[in-house]
């Protein structure tokens, strides 16, 4: 009979929703907040050493080839803590893990800060990357599992401004920090960052409790080999362009072992009963888009802020801090188009402001084609407001649509398995653009020189006219010195032609994404926010 009466009345109606009040809303953002300054200080770290490496080098008595590991060994054992984070955040509650991380942070950028030698600093760098990559994918999750569906658009615009600015203006404030003071203050600054990170997740970042059940069956053999597949693809990444890639036998055999680690990865994730990233979510087809979208993105973020400064650095000799200057563009474009991207994607089908973002992210590339050497502050500042208003828009959409169709329980594990394709669609990216310039450079030189060679009148008259202002510089050798700026302005060009080519092949990438993101599934947009709700 009671049967009979649920068939008839339906099922059970789920229990009402709990309205949250004021205080508990206070808390949220509070707690939240502190999360994202975190996460900020984390990605901001990638980027803050760029613009100087060469005052870093000379504090420690390191050599060139040895300096560009200050970055790197960062990067490389970063991309195991962030798909690592999902399990941890399930097994201690995100509260211990991001104060662990947090607290760790701190203490290594004090130990990098103080560092006498290269070997220090390599170490302590590491394990800052290491402890720290805990706070940024922990911060995705949750923001969409401590957030209402209403209110995800919003906590995704502050993490998108986040994620966009933080590698922007990380040249720009690393540059004046060493400036005003020295270049351990880059590490330095995080202490007092780091202090009030750790107050305000203390007093309101509670958001979830932990399960330890989950350390039973720990998988320590798909740790080890996801760490070395992740490893050993981040390295090939990194420094496969400076050795020439396969050509270089270490590149080459970590090449064959990050490619046999990620099938053996692969396998055990999908027939471990507790994995240590789980990887169903990919079953889910926006979510699969979504992966890939988002490594465009990071491609476009990171290759486009490494284009730039490269192309004026270069080209134009610029300063650290007249780099800096000249890419405020980007960062403020961002900024401001944070809070309109938020309402475009809450209102309209999140495939529509995807597109579009990713067509203007490649016409704002794509506006550098044709860049020459006298290219400053006003001939790029269209290029990058174009490329940060069309970054900002196709990130934030690329969050709802990666994300929000998610169960709850794939979130904190789908949220490091997305931050890890941002960091290694950025590294890819950056490589490309690292192996194009340089090939395309050589290329160009060549062709240049074959093309003078062959109209004797055209090189002999330049030629005179370079030994001419030599001689009247009083120069012992003109023929010699003219000869060697002459083939400073042919290499100068050729490495001008190679930059608009990788601003070109950036902007076609856009361009393909803009294409595959119409794939994604529609989705219903969430329900405005109640107009009471604060």
């Amino acid at each position: 009979m009671a049967a009979d009466t649920a068939s008839a009345t339906g099922p059970a109606a789920p229990p009402p929703a709990r309205v949250m009040t004021q205080s508990d809303w206070t808390k949220l953002f509070l707690g939240f907040g502190a999360m994202v300054i975190g996460q900020f200080m984390a990605i901001l770290d990638i980027q803050i050493v760029a613009a100087s490496l060469p005052q870093i080098q000379a504090g420690v008595g390191a050599s060139a080839d040895q300096v560009s590991w200050i970055q790197t060994a960062y990067l490389i054992p970063e991309v195991v803590m962030i798909p690592l984070s999902g399990y941890l955040s399930r097994l201690w509650g995100t509260q211990r893990l991001y104060l662990a991380s947090c607290t760790g942070f701190i203490v290594m950028s004090v130990l990098t800060g103080l560092s006498s030698s290269i070997d220090m600093m390599i170490l302590t760098r590491a394990l800052q990357g290491f402890i720290g990559g805990a706070m940024i994918p922990t911060v995705f999750a949750v923001a969409f599992t401590a957030f209402p569906p209403e209110r995800r658009v919003t906590a995704s615009v502050i993490m998108g401004l986040i994620v966009t600015l933080a590698p922007t203006v990380g040249p720009t404030l690393g540059g004046h920090l060493t400036e005003w003071l020295s270049w351990r203050w880059l590490f330095f600054i995080n202490v007092p960052t780091g202090l009030i990170v750790l107050f305000g997740v203390a007093r309101w970042g509670q958001f979830d409790k932990g399960d330890p059940s989950l350390a039973k069956g720990f998988d320590w053999f798909g740790l080890a080999v996801m760490a070395t597949f992740l490893m050993s693809l981040q390295f090939v990444l990194e420094e496969g362009a400076k050795n020439s890639w396969f050509e270089d036998d270490v590149i080459l055999g970590l090449a064959v072992l990050a490619a046999v680690t990620g099938v053996v990865f692969v396998w055990r994730s999908l027939s471990y009963s507790n994995p240590i990233v789980e990887l169903r979510a990919f079953t889910n087809r926006n979510f699969s888009i979504g992966v890939l979208m988002t490594a465009v993105s990071g491609a476009s973020l990171f290759g486009g802020t490494f284009l730039l400064p490269q192309f004026l650095g270069r080209v134009r000799h610029y300063s650290a801090s007249e780099v800096g200057t000249t890419m405020v563009i980007s960062g403020l474009s961002m900024f401001a188009t944070g809070p309109i991207a938020g309402r475009l994607v809450r209102k309209t089908d999140p495939r529509l402001p995807m597109f579009i973002g990713f067509l203007l992210a490649g016409w704002g590339m794509y506006m550098a084609h044709g860049v020459t050497k006298d290219w400053g502050f006003w001939e790029f500042a269209g290029v990058q407001a174009c490329r940060g208003v069309g970054v900002m828009i196709a990130m934030i959409a690329t969050q709802q649509i990666t994300m929000s169709t998610l169960p709850p329980h794939m979130v904190k594990n789908a949220s490091g398995l997305v931050n890890l394709s941002r960091n290694t669609g950025g590294a890819m990216g950056l490589a490309l653009l690292a192996t194009s310039i340089s090939q395309q450079t050589a290329l160009y030189y060549n062709d240049l020189s074959s093309r003078i060679a062959s109209s004797d009148v055209a090189a002999q008259g330049m030629m005179a006219g370079l030994s001419q202002r030599m001689t009247m510089l009083g120069l012992s050798d003109p023929e010699g010195a003219s000869l060697k700026a002459f083939s400073g302005m042919l290499q100068q060009q050729a490495t001008v032609l190679a930059f608009g080519d990788s601003f070109t092949v950036l902007a076609f990438g856009c361009f393909a994404a803009a294409g595959i993101s119409l794939l994604a599934k529609p989705m219903k947009n969430a329900p405005p926010p109640p107009s009471d709700a604060h």
